[in-house]
């Protein structure tokens, strides 16, 4: 089988096949995030080991892919972005098969953070090869697939491994990534195409110590974020003052290598700037309903286990719907104006929550889950496409980085923060009383309105600017 050659435009089916394998390499990597998580328990039992160590199965994927993610969008830009996918595809897949033959615990976590790594040139490159794969005008339709197969692993994975854990045991939950892993790089080998590999790899040299300082400032975050499970102690502070170091000596030796891995100029833009911080934003807030609302259903509307994992699994389904229908709209009406209303629907669902009674049950928990995820996956879709199809060929593998950068820290800072903002007004989550739970999460999602109206003002603020732009041209 032979790529695309360099020189021909990809006819449609061409394309579309080459968008599968896009879509299939994000679904990829969001079914490993969610898939190993069902498994923690059986894995307490297999290993004989205490759910702290047993919950770096999840850790080290996710440190992984986060610390790493902007490094190999650059290494991308540099080596050719087809080339690092289908390595990374490559590596995903054999990471998953050593997860599954790992004899001890300490191999499983070394071989989770190897999948990781795979998950990060997955993540990465996916939305950097979209450019490369549709036209402009259809970059939204494109951006919104990949949301919703995005979506669609995180949904997917809790009840496919619950299945597969109950009819094979845990090692089918890593098998169950090779076959699709092999599907993804054939099709990916066959149909991405290779044009301007020769252009880039004549350009600058790799930034080996930037690439170092950014992963250990990342690294040292995603960990005083995470330890301790919510409690927030010397060591945890330790690694923060170490995260703020490192990101110092980072910008420090950007400003001053001949090819830096981030060129600082860059958040001097501020439409660019402007959307990694409404990313980052709205990403805190999609991570509260994912730890806050288990504990309300469970807790506060006093519904049984199956019943919370069926009301939890709504978020992501309406996103996966959501999806291509938001791209679309994108294409036709413009990005900014779907931002805007994106993020609106979400405060609306976000006051929602805060402030409808207990005693609206299940619906008035529900109703509100709609409305935000229907504003998350509109304005995650814009925003990607708002990002994506104005940037450079150059630098689509770093600005792709950074925009799953921007989601990945949201998510980690929101489990860590909002989690703990939850805890606190509640007390004891095994005592405390259905109504001081359901004040829990009223203080906590009035909060969650709080951050999204300050992306909802970045996001005006923005299209202020270019409104004032457009005139002085007149």
């Amino acid at each position: 089988m032979k790529p695309v050659s360099s020189g021909t435009k990809p006819d449609v089916v061409s394309a579309g096949w080459a968008l599968a394998s896009l879509s299939l390499s994000m679904l990829l990597a969001s079914l490993g995030t969610s898939i190993a998580n069902v498994g923690l328990p059986t894995l307490v039992q297999a290993f004989g080991a205490s759910f702290q160590q047993v919950q770096w199965v999840v850790l080290a994927y996710l440190l992984a892919m986060t610390a790493l993610i902007v490094s190999v969008g650059r290494l991308g830009d540099l080596l050719g972005r087809r080339r690092l996918l289908l390595v990374g595809i490559l590596l995903f897949t054999l990471a998953s098969m050593l997860c599954a033959v790992a004899p001890t615990l300490g191999m499983l976590i070394g071989a989770r953070a190897l999948q990781g790594v795979g998950a990060a040139i997955m993540m990465a490159l996916a939305l950097a090869l979209v450019g490369e794969t549709v036209s402009k005008a259809r970059t939204g339709s494109a951006m919104g697939l990949l949301g919703t197969m995005s979506a669609i692993g995180t949904a997917l994975g809790p009840s496919l491994g619950g299945g597969l854990i109950t009819g094979f045991g845990w090692q089918a939950l890593f098998l169950a990534c090779v076959p699709l892993g092999g599907l993804t790089w054939v099709l990916a080998y066959r149909y991405l195409p290779a044009a301007g590999q020769a252009r880039a790899l004549e350009r600058g040299a790799f930034d080996p110590l930037g690439t170092l300082l950014l992963a250990l400032t990342l690294l040292a975050y995603g960990l005083a974020m995470t330890l301790g499970r919510g409690h927030f102690g010397l060591l945890n502070a330790g690694l923060l003052l170490a995260a703020l170091m490192a990101a110092g000596l980072f910008v420090w030796v950007e400003a001053r290598v001949a090819a830096p891995l981030i060129r600082l100029a860059l958040f001097r833009d501020a439409a660019l700037s402007g959307s990694l911080a409404m990313s980052a934003l709205v990403s805190t807030v999609m991570m509260a309903m994912l730890v806050v609302g288990p504990f309300y259903l469970a807790h506060g509307l006093g519904l049984e286990t199956f019943a919370v994992g069926l009301a939890m699994s709504l978020g992501p389904c309406v996103t996966a719907l959501s999806g291509v229908p938001a791209g679309r709209i994108a294409d036709r009406l413009g990005v900014r104006p779907m931002i805007i209303a994106g993020l609106g629907a979400m405060v609306l669902g976000c006051l929602m929550l805060a402030l409808l009674p207990a005693s609206l049950g299940i619906g008035g928990y529900l109703a509100p889950i709609v409305v935000i995820t229907l504003g998350y996956a509109t304005f995650q879709t814009a925003n990607n496409t708002a990002v994506m199809s104005e940037v450079g060929a150059e630098q689509r593998g770093v600005i792709s980085g950074l925009l799953n950068l921007s989601r990945n820290l949201g998510l980690i800072t929101g489990a860590a923060l909002m989690g703990a903002l939850f805890a606190a007004v509640t007390g004891d989550l095994s005592t405390a009383s259905a109504e001081a739970v359901g004040s829990g999460m009223g203080f906590t999602f009035a909060l969650a309105a709080g951050l999204v109206v300050m992306a909802l003002s970045v996001a005006l603020a923005s299209q202020l600017r270019g409104r004032q732009a457009v005139d002085s041209t007149v």
